[in-house]
């Protein structure tokens, strides 16, 4: 998994991203599976994208932190996918999940964003 980390996100931060994105599942927009994250995040609609450590094969989301980086949007890691699925609202995981609208919970995004802004420095 080290050739995807870029860098290490604590526990209280990821608890913190899931949160964020049972918030905007229930009153935003998420999008979720590899395939429409990469497509909102190349239409430059993705606010936040999440990608699980846990996922296997590695190369099925090692594309987006670049795809990210490029289009200047932040990204972040959680631990496992089943979990990022269960707070996207799926009863099954997710490799890879995007808030495109985060509703009414625009300050934790911007919070989070700014302190995964700090872990990247």
């Amino acid at each position: 998994m080290a050739g995807l980390v870029q860098f290490n996100v604590p526990d209280q931060l990821q608890a913190e991203q899931l949160q964020l994105v049972e918030k905007a599942q229930k009153k935003g927009k998420i999008r979720v599976g590899i395939n429409e994250v990469t497509k909102a995040v190349e239409r430059g609609q993705a606010k936040l994208v999440l990608i699980a450590m846990d996922v296997s094969p590695v190369e099925i989301v090692m594309h987006l932190p670049l795809l990210c980086d490029e289009k200047k949007i932040p990204f972040t890691y959680v631990k496992g996918k089943k979990e990022l699925g269960e707070k996207a609202g799926l009863n099954v995981g997710t490799a890879a999940a995007v808030i495109a609208d985060e509703g009414d919970a625009k300050k934790e995004l911007q919070d989070i964003v700014k302190k995964l802004a700090e872990l990247r420095k």
